[in-house]
């Protein structure tokens, strides 16, 4: 038998002490260039490109609190908060803070229904009413041949009304989830508008309902029902899909903001769309998601759920959805906006790496920066800046679109030429739009990159699309 002298057993020791130091400070400074490579989302050809500090740029855009964790290698490699939670109370972000997860509640809340339908309890084909006890869905001449299924909903295919939900500030009478589906909230009926299957439509609506037929089978409330078989399977004991949020979790949630800087009403909104936006929860807890479908994924083997559910879970369909998680081709993942709150999950199909990043802001564009100095660092696909050109026209060229436009769902709008572009006024936006030519009709919004496209009648022009409006030339 092999004996080794204390003197050895010391050196070993040393060595593996001395090997943790340097992983920690290499990874310190892995951390350090990801808070220092943050760049813009829009690059635009011939401009210098900047790199921010998160901190810095935090400050810039008025953004209180960030919380990020990452996966690598398939383990929690690093998490970290910055900012404050609360500005009040200067209560700073920790890994421990909670933040509403907005629409990433859909795929996490997705995962019951693909559970019963392993169980037999349903069929993801068959018609939802079918599971529904307390209220129906209504049928009309859009559902005489094709019918509103549990799969359809996953993956917005169902041609339900109603893609979003602002939530209720503390103090509102708050309506169960079938005065939700009736209109009777704050927001509209929830009702077939077209015929199921035909085409995508985003229907927070859907995953209302969704929410309601879970309930309607097990008969418990929806919070326990995805505690007990969803949340603390995954790990996530410390996140919940109670709204309104108990007191026990207060003083370790964000406080909500606006743009501006105000607070949220009530510090936070209050979902009873649970499904759809009520998830609380912090980045650490929510990449277990991640976490857990990306192993079964790149494993093949069962899990939380069957490695042929996952599978066809994250098939893409119509709008790149699949069934809970949009999937592209080298990530899967979801965004999240409730009000006061901005969040991004995205998880790789074939690397062991997954992001979770969160804000208490409405305003978001941070995300998508630190997402790229992540990408950059690790040297990830699938996560690229939006890249445009400027096509220079005369101001001439650019008179041709001035002129008053109308958009019948907000109102007027007014274009003039402003600089080497044009610029978008209307009394229902925030600021101004400044516009800059890409093509001889195509032009893009220089603080995000989207296109305006101007229509045209020989040489007349008419009206533009811009976003997933159209405007009519009136003046």
């Amino acid at each position: 038998m092999r004996t080794f002298t204390p003197i050895f057993l010391l050196l070993i020791l040393i060595g593996c002490v001395t090997q943790s130091e340097k992983d920690k400070d290499l990874l310190t400074e892995r951390i350090s260039r990801i808070e220092n490579g943050l760049q813009p989302n829009l690059q635009i050809q011939g401009d210098s490109i900047p790199n921010y500090n998160i901190e810095a740029r935090m400050k810039e855009l008025g953004i209180p609190g960030v919380s990020i964790a990452v996966i690598n290698g398939g383990q929690l490699e690093w998490a970290k908060g910055y900012g404050v939670a609360d500005s009040s109370e200067n209560r700073p972000v920790t890994t421990e803070t909670m933040f509403l997860a907005g629409s990433i509640s859909k795929p996490v809340a997705a995962i019951r229904t693909h559970q019963l339908a392993e169980e037999g309890v349903i069929s993801l084909d068959s018609n939802v009413n079918k599971y529904l006890t307390s209220w129906k869905l209504p049928e009309n001449e859009f559902t005489e041949k094709e019918k509103v299924t549990p799969r359809r909903i996953l993956n917005h295919t169902a041609g339900l009304t109603v893609w979003g939900f602002p939530g209720y500030d503390k103090g509102d009478t708050i309506p169960s989830v079938s005065e939700v589906l009736d209109g009777q909230g704050n927001t509209d009926s929830v009702r077939v508008y077209k015929e199921p299957g035909e085409s995508w439509m985003y229907s927070g609506g859907g995953y209302t309902i969704m929410q309601l037929m879970i309930t309607d089978i097990e008969r418990k409330s929806f919070p326990e029902i995805m505690q007990t078989h969803v949340l603390d399977p995954l790990g996530m004991t410390a996140s919940t899909f109670k709204n309104p949020l108990p007191h026990q979790y207060h003083s370790i949630a964000a406080t909500g903001y606006r743009v501006n800087g105000d607070e949220v009403e009530g510090k936070w909104p209050i979902y009873p769309e649970m499904a759809a936006a009520g998830l609380w929860t912090t980045p650490s807890q929510l990449i277990l998601y991640a976490q857990e479908i990306q192993q079964i994924y790149q494993a093949q083997q069962d899990g939380l759920l069957k490695a042929s559910t996952v599978s066809e879970m994250l098939t893409p369909g119509m709008n790149n959805h699949g069934l809970g998680p949009v999937v592209r081709e080298h990530t899967f993942g979801h965004g999240g906006a409730d009000e006061g709150f901005r969040a991004d999950l995205v998880a790789w199909k074939e690397n062991p790496v997954a992001i979770v990043i969160m804000v208490n802001s409405d305003n978001g564009s941070i995300i998508q920066e630190i997402k790229l100095s992540i990408a950059k660092e690790y040297g990830l696909l699938g996560i690229e800046p939006i890249k445009r050109v400027v096509q220079k026209q005369s101001v001439e060229e650019l008179q041709r679109f001035t002129g008053k436009y109308n958009i019948p769902e907000l109102g007027d709008v007014e274009i003039i030429v402003k600089d080497n572009g044009l610029e978008h006024l209307a009394p229902f936006a925030p600021e101004p739009i400044f516009l800059l030519p890409a093509s001889d009709s195509t032009f893009f919004n220089k603080n995000n990159g989207e296109y305006l496209q101007f229509l045209q009648n020989g040489d007349s022009i008419t009206g533009f699309r811009f976003y997933r409006f159209e405007a009519t030339k009136i003046e």
